[in-house]
């Protein structure tokens, strides 16, 4: 049986306007575009208004669990997520007219949605998504794709369906109630089981014999790429490196970093080969992580030999390799190396690959081979905005390393031939190969990214009486609910009742033009729009407030912070919503006024609250407001990193600011977002931690809690396993790194543009054995 599992299609039911100009969705295909009035829907991210599309989502996953008797199960399963509804079921109910899901369930505000990474089940790769409550972190199940797009396509449909269930209760406080009153959806639960102790027998055999095989060993890698537009091709802080074009070879351009500032790197020249490559960001991805030999010697001549030595949590492994240097000189032995690999996808859709050399107990030295370490080196694959119109999918792959041979700026200066002949030739070539063999393989190649599945649609899928709560003018674009479990027995699986689908996926290019960014400073931030212009401003003293972490003084201090402008932030412009365009970050709207460094046996909530906090001082408790902002770092012992921002009028209730610090949990998740940029660092470093914005409540659990003059964000770094792998490189050099962090408020809405640095952060250089420890009170909300 060879079923494909497919990202989720997305579907657009208009709105009560919408239906009566006879303009709802093409749903003639059952697929994914969208009409309404002759024009393509995009995606909105406003949560007003009466008539927003009504999306809908479908696909084929696999649901992971354990059975009543311990045994691991992965069957395949069709999801369908409608309104703010999610319904299971074994079967296409498209295909097959009144099939009754086997689980359905509402999925609330506060259900978290995390990226497990890549397992390994039965020789077969796949990318897990974990769910649970992040109010008591219960588990509810987890759910797994055949390609990281596929698992990037489902995390935005949750996502949405997320602030669906929001919007409805913002609009309804009757909504709050019934969704409090609904069972939210739980996978990890057993159903109830009804036993047929003849027939069923035969199946409870076969659970014993295993977890059960994946339908599909191989994946489509020409799955899919994100729809609508990304946010920019930049990163959002401003590069510290300058990169110099020195060669071009095959069509690939290689690079130099000629930047006089400190970037890390030692003894060695910092270089990297960039290419476009004809396909998706995913193909790529998933062609640089496969292993499979065969695949690998048509376009790697230095790492085609390699083996699984040992994986953890999803997104790290080491490798084990040989080669023959004959390819390269000769009269040499045989090598061998051990390096590991890291990886993790951006909320852009770039994914970044980690490559550190590596020593394994499982490989020591072998005899006939001469260990050897190859030099650290990252891939970075990012699709590029493509024309509208235009056909087919590009991305962008970059790989950067540095190389410590003398040789090197002979080979530069074409007076030396030898550099073609070393290891840091053949890596920087793998991009150019990695170009001519997806080029080589059409099948590779994507051909779109709004999907059109070839299946006939029945309205038996779920009829409009389950759901009767739902008006036409309440449905909006994003949206997820839960229901109870059926009765049905899903830890035992009949495999003849899938049957064998053809699931043809045309794709078809969606995509929006990006403009130049404009690299010239915002105007300054209009206070009187943010903060409350009728109240006479006050004073800040800096001298009445101290934190654990001493001020930088003299600009030569080392593990300390300041404040810099937000010059060194690109941020979203007037005109965002029409051309892409990011502009350069003015002067922070919020004061830091401290900052502390805490260490305790465990992360540490509501810090304000501590009688020893600064917001509990007289002089804090006079200061019209202030933003708490808690980075809880994972280690032995935990750390705390604790902004204070404070503003020197009251926060205006009608503006963005006013309506996040007020606002609903879900409302600050999306809207939270940080800004990180490593100035100063080892680049291996950099390259991890990267430069784009990210919305942390996407990313990892945050809390919040709103008092009195004071919000304070709780940011639990260790509720991620990509944030934790990411956080532990940073740790291992935090003695040595500058790191500049911007946090804003993201605008969503033409009436919120421009968008406006919040605060700032430079930390400089700090040694984890100055956090003072965090002494435990008793403090209540």
């Amino acid at each position: 049986m060879d079923v494909t599992t497919t990202p989720p299609v997305k579907r657009v039911i208009a709105g009560a306007t919408a239906a009566a100009d006879g303009s709802s969705s093409d749903t003639s295909s059952g697929g994914a575009v969208a009409r309404n009035g002759g024009h393509h829907h995009r995606r909105s991210s406003s949560l007003g208004g009466e008539n927003h599309p009504f999306f809908e989502y479908f696909g084929w996953v696999y649901h992971l669990g354990v059975n009543t008797i311990g045994h691991e199960y992965c069957h395949l399963r069709f999801l369908f997520i409608k309104g703010k509804y999610m319904e299971m079921y074994k079967r296409d109910p498209h295909e097959n007219p009144g099939i009754k899901p086997i689980r359905k369930g509402v999925i609330g505000h506060t259900l978290m949605i995390e990226e497990a990474g890549r397992q390994k089940v039965n020789h077969g790769d796949i990318y897990v998504i974990r769910f649970y409550n992040r109010l008591d972190e219960t588990k509810k199940g987890q759910i797994a794709c055949a390609t990281a797009g596929e698992a990037r396509k489902w995390m935005e449909a949750f996502d949405h369906a997320k602030q669906q269930a929001e919007y409805e209760i913002s609009r309804r406080v009757s909504a709050r109630n019934k969704l409090n009153m609904e069972t939210e959806i739980d996978l990890e639960a057993h159903r109830p089981r009804v036993r047929r102790y003849a027939s069923g027998l035969k199946r409870l055999i076969k659970i014993g014999q295993g977890p059960e095989s994946l339908l599909r060993q191989s994946s489509d890698l020409g799955g899919s790429v994100r729809d609508g537009y990304f946010e920019g091709d930049a990163g959002d802080a401003v590069e510290a490196h300058q990169w110099k074009c020195v060669r071009t070879v095959n069509g690939v351009r290689i690079f130099e970093d000629v930047s006089d500032s400190k970037s890390g790197r030692g003894r060695g020249v910092l270089v990297k080969s960039v290419g476009v490559v004809d396909a998706s960001s995913d193909t790529v991805f998933e062609v640089i992580l496969n292993l499979d030999r065969h695949r690998r010697y048509e376009w790697d001549m230095l790492t085609g030999d390699l083996e699984l030595v040992d994986s953890y949590d999803g997104h790290y492994d080491v490798v084990y390799g040989t080669y023959d240097p004959k390819y390269l000189t000769r009269w040499q032995s045989k090598r061998d190396f051990v390096f590991s690999r890291q990886w993790f996808c951006g909320q852009d859709g770039t994914y970044t690959i980690l490559q550190i050399p590596a020593i394994h107990k499982k490989r020591p030295p072998r005899n006939g081979y001469r260990r050897t370490k190859i030099s650290p080196s990252t891939w970075e694959v990012r699709s590029l905005n493509m024309p509208m119109g235009s056909s087919g999918a590009k991305c962008l792959v970059t790989q950067m390393l540095e190389i410590h041979s003398s040789g090197w700026c002979r080979w530069k200066k074409n007076s030396s031939s030898k550099f073609e002949k070393t290891i840091h030739y053949a890596l920087l070539s793998q991009v150019s190969s990695l170009k001519e063999y997806i080029g080589a393989n059409p099948a590779l190649k994507v051909e779109s990214s709004t999907m059109v599945v070839q299946s006939k649609l029945s309205n038996a899928s779920s009829s409009s009486g389950d759901y009767e709560d739902i008006d036409a003018q309440d449905q909006f674009y994003d949206a997820i609910a839960a229901a109870s479990s059926s009765s049905e027995d899903e830890d035992s699986d009949d495999d003849s009742e899938l049957d064998k689908k053809d699931m043809k996926v045309k794709l078809k290019n969606v995509s929006w033009a990006i403009t130049s960014l404009a690299l010239k400073r915002t105007s300054g931030q209009d206070a009187n729009k943010e903060l409350d212009s009728s109240v006479a401003p006050i004073t800040i003293d800096p001298s009445q407030f101290h934190g654990s972490m001493q001020q930088e003084r003299d600009g030569i201090d080392s593990n300390c912070w300041s404040s810099p402008s937000g010059k060194g932030f690109m941020i979203r412009g007037k005109t965002y919503l029409k051309d892409n365009a990011k502009i350069m970050g003015g002067d922070p709207l919020l004061k830091l006024i401290a900052v502390d460094w805490l260490k305790a046996d465990k992360a540490s909530d509501r810090i304000a609250l501590h009688p020893k906090c600064l917001v509990q001082s007289d002089a804090g408790k006079k200061l019209p407001f202030i933003l708490v902002f808690n980075l809880q770092v994972p280690a032995k012992p935990n750390y705390n990193l604790v902004l204070y921002y404070a503003s020197s009028r009251p926060v205006n209730k009608d503006s963005l600011l006013g309506k996040f610090v007020d606002g609903t949990d879900a409302y600050r998740d999306s809207r939270f977002k940080l800004i990180p940029s490593i100035v100063e660092g080892y680049w291996m470093v950099k390259r991890a931690v990267g430069t784009k914005a990210c919305l942390l409540g996407k990313a990892v659990t945050c809390r919040y809690l709103r008092q009195d003059n004071f919000l304070e964000i709780d940011v639990d770094i260790g509720s991620s396993s990509v944030a934790r792998s990411v956080i532990g490189l940073v740790l291992g050099y935090v003695t040595s790194l500058v790191v500049d962090l911007g946090i804003l408020i993201e605008a969503k809405e033409e009436g919120e543009l421009p968008e406006y640095i919040l605060g700032t952060v430079q930390l400089n250089c700090i040694r984890l054995d100055s956090a003072v420890a965090l002494e435990v009170v008793q403090a209540s909300a």
